[in-house]
């Protein structure tokens, strides 16, 4: 509640009460008491006495859910009323992107700018002191000969979770450009939650990272700043090649050894695709995972019939969509549980 009301104007009553409520209340259980508290905390009231038996009865009203001050007729000791609106953020949600208007891609930008995506965890090599787990013999036996050789207690040790590393490959080209925007506002997003293992690069005709450009804090200046490094920007797709670059020089060299590669592409390949398929299993030897998310899944009866997904499918362990706010969070956790 208090890290909300830092982003609202704390002499909003409005804006109070519903942080509060927001954060606070877990269920339609919990409305009845928390206007009793607020009121009691801000007004001074004193709480009514709950009823003895059945479920408090909540207010539905259309007005503002704070008001200045007791109306006619109204009692001063009344809990402030639940204010009943229609959200157009769940419908929002599940929209495609390419269908969206001007201000309904501004709403969605401050979506973005609410996601967290989870970075996927593995188990360490090297194991830390811990209460429990496996006993520590070295240290036991350090710990009993300070101790006279008796032995006091045992230490134990045990391997613990690291992050694992992240790779996002965005395709740029012409088909993917409805696309584009909301793909790299998820990079961004999934950069500035774990900024040390997240790594993005651009496939189109060329292979370009943009890790560092999208590191900076605001979402539009990272995305500026990304448009400006990217020299093939709604281009062709040559991503057998593209993919065969990233490999021989990051790839290999450990970038995407044990990491979750996310390959965000429509599939149009006007390349070769046996080089595709080629370098899509060489990928696959590499990575831990390998993540394929294509705009188009998200439609009515979408089959993957080009030539680029027929030779990547193979290699590929999820197959997920990517034309909504609610197709990345689903993303999100696909990329959490591999």
């Amino acid at each position: 509640m208090l890290d909300a009301l830092g982003r609202l104007d704390v002499l909003d009553p409005a804006a109070v009460y519903w942080a509060g409520r927001l954060t606070l209340c877990s269920g339609p259980d919990d409305l009845a008491r928390y206007d009793a508290a607020f009121a009691a905390y801000f007004a001074g009231r004193r709480p009514k006495a709950p009823p003895p038996t059945g479920r408090p009865e909540v207010q539905l009203a259309t007005a503002a859910p704070l008001d200045d001050g007791p109306g006619d007729g109204e009692e001063d000791t009344e809990a402030p009323d639940l204010a009943v609106q229609a959200s157009a953020e769940e419908v929002l949600r599940h929209r495609d992107v390419a269908d969206l208007t001007a201000a309904e891609r501004d709403h969605l930008r401050r979506l973005f700018a609410l996601l967290r995506p989870a970075t996927p965890m593995r188990p360490s090599r090297r194991r830390r002191p811990s209460l429990r787990g496996s006993v520590h013999p070295a240290h036991t036996v350090r710990a009993a000969l300070r101790d006279g050789g008796e032995v006091r207690r045992l230490a134990h040790r045990r391997r613990h979770a690291r992050p694992r590393r992240v790779v996002l490959l965005v395709d740029v080209s012409g088909s993917m450009t409805p696309y584009a925007d909301a793909l790299l506002r998820y990079a961004h997003a999934a950069v500035r939650a774990r900024p040390g293992s997240t790594e993005v690069f651009t496939i189109g005709t060329r292979l370009t990272r943009v890790t560092r450009e999208l590191r900076l804090r605001d979402a539009d200046r990272a995305l500026a700043a990304s448009g400006d490094a990217i020299p093939d920007w709604s281009g062709g797709t040559r991503l057998g090649e593209v993919l065969k670059a990233f490999l021989d020089r990051w790839g290999q060299r450990g970038t995407a050894r044990g990491a979750v590669v996310v390959v965000c592409s429509d599939g149009w390949e006007r390349g070769d695709t046996a080089l595709l398929g080629d370098q899509m299993a060489r990928l696959r030897r590499l990575a831990h995972s390998v993540v394929w998310v294509n705009p188009h899944k998200g439609r009515s009866g979408y089959e993957p019939l080009t030539g680029g997904m027929q030779a990547a499918l193979p290699s590929v362990d999820a197959f997920v969509a990517g034309h909504s706010m609610a197709a990345f969070e689903e993303l999100t956790g696909v990329i959490q549980r591999a």
